[in-house]
């Protein structure tokens, strides 16, 4: 159903809404659990990998708009799930098409009971390209989206909700996302066939990994390269990670604003930088090396989301691969402000869609980020020689 400005008269059929906080209203079918819940409406342009999308904590507080139009083809597994308690993060999804019966040989469940045992709510029979101009154009807005099976809604209070939500600016997230307890990771790298493999973790350098809302994936990458893991929670000391013995640190994607989380974050990263100790950050990890390096963050317009961003290595220490492109999986609202970068960083890969900064290395150390997902699911595997590159230097 088409977008509408304002209070449009509500179509027959339908069973579900977003409402946006300039008014906007957006009917639509709802599916997966019923009720309401508020957050900020973003868009995804990957053509496979629903499952991991929504499952990925960083996409806590957030509405993801799918651009694919067959969103639950391939139905939902237990497999295919990227955090630590196997539930969804997003607040919900909006889709083109009605989700259908799953087609593929490792479905377990149908996309849409999947999302009712989540908790979470689904709109389809909106038209996403529309949207997904409109968040182009205007950014991406603050909304409700709403499901009532009786097709029964209260438009003006689930205005008041959306005009009523702050935002993620200024919102730390990765203190819900994290784990709770330290955690010694168990499962590596998952081949068709073969599930996840288990490692010998003889003779292997040791890898703490602070989660603030990390994906499973990054910690079974971590693995296929050659590294032992220690999870921690997001708030863990410096002394407790020392404590720990690490021959290298990694710092986790997440959700929220990276300058909030920053506040207990950001001086640990310094304490282990002038330890030298190894690092190795994406996405939010990336965002708050940055800032513990002295560049800044900013709220981006609309935000990067899929499995199909160019990126360029720029950086003088890639020699021959200098200004090789990889396609990338990306997932953020944030990133750092190239032009806050002091002489003690230098800038390693940039967005070919925008120019922004997607890497990063602190000069005399071993020490870089990027804001892009090297560990994909969903996306190319372009990437991995990250893994490789942080593992493969400690010891």
């Amino acid at each position: 159903m088409a977008l509408s400005a304002s209070h449009p008269a509500q179509p027959s059929g339908a069973t579900g809404v977003l409402v946006l906080a300039d008014g906007t209203v957006i009917w639509g079918k709802g599916f997966g659990a019923s009720g309401h819940a508020v957050g900020e409406v973003c868009f995804n342009t990957a053509m496979t990998g629903y499952q991991e999308v929504m499952t990925d904590p960083s996409y806590a507080a957030q509405i993801v708009t799918f651009t694919f139009p067959h969103i639950g083809n391939v139905g939902t597994n237990d497999e295919d799930v990227e955090s630590a308690e196997g539930v969804a993060s997003a607040v919900g999804c909006i889709t083109r098409e009605d989700v259908t019966r799953p087609s593929n040989f490792r479905s377990a469940l149908g996309f849409a009971t999947w999302l009712e045992r989540q908790g979470k709510i689904g709109l389809a029979g909106v038209d996403t390209r529309a949207l997904t101009r409109r968040i182009r154009l205007s950014g991406a807005p603050n909304a409700v989206i709403a499901h009532s099976p009786d097709g029964v809604f209260d438009i003006p209070a689930l205005l008041a909700k959306a005009q009523g939500w702050a935002g993620l600016e200024g919102l730390d997230l990765a203190i819900t996302a994290t784990r709770e307890t330290k955690e010694d990771w168990a499962g590596g790298y998952w081949r068709l066939g073969h599930g996840y493999a288990r490692a010998d973790w003889s003779n292997r350098p040791r890898v703490v990994a602070i989660d603030y809302g990390a994906k499973d994936n990054i910690f079974r990458n971590l693995v296929r390269a050659g590294a032992k893991v220690t999870v921690v929670p997001a708030k863990t000391d410096f002394d407790a990670i020392m404590a720990l013995e690490p021959d290298g640190v990694f710092l986790s994607n997440g959700p929220g604003d990276p300058a909030a989380t920053g506040q207990y974050a950001v001086p640990v990263i310094q304490q282990l930088l002038e330890e030298d100790v190894p690092l190795f950050g994406i996405c939010l990890g990336h965002q708050m090396l940055a800032l513990a390096a002295g560049a800044k963050t900013v709220k981006m317009h609309q935000g990067h989301r899929g499995a199909n961003h160019p990126v360029q290595r720029v950086g003088e220490g890639w020699g021959e691969t200098t200004g090789l492109v990889e396609i990338t999986s990306m997932n953020h609202g944030f990133a750092v402000d190239a032009d806050t970068l002091p002489d003690t960083l230098e800038q390693t890969h940039v967005s070919l869609f925008d120019g922004s900064n997607c890497g990063i290395a602190v000069k005399g150390k071993k020490a870089f980020g990027v804001q892009y997902h090297p560990e994909a699911s969903p996306g190319p595997m372009d990437s991995f020689y990250l893994f490789e590159k942080f593992v493969g230097g400690l010891g």
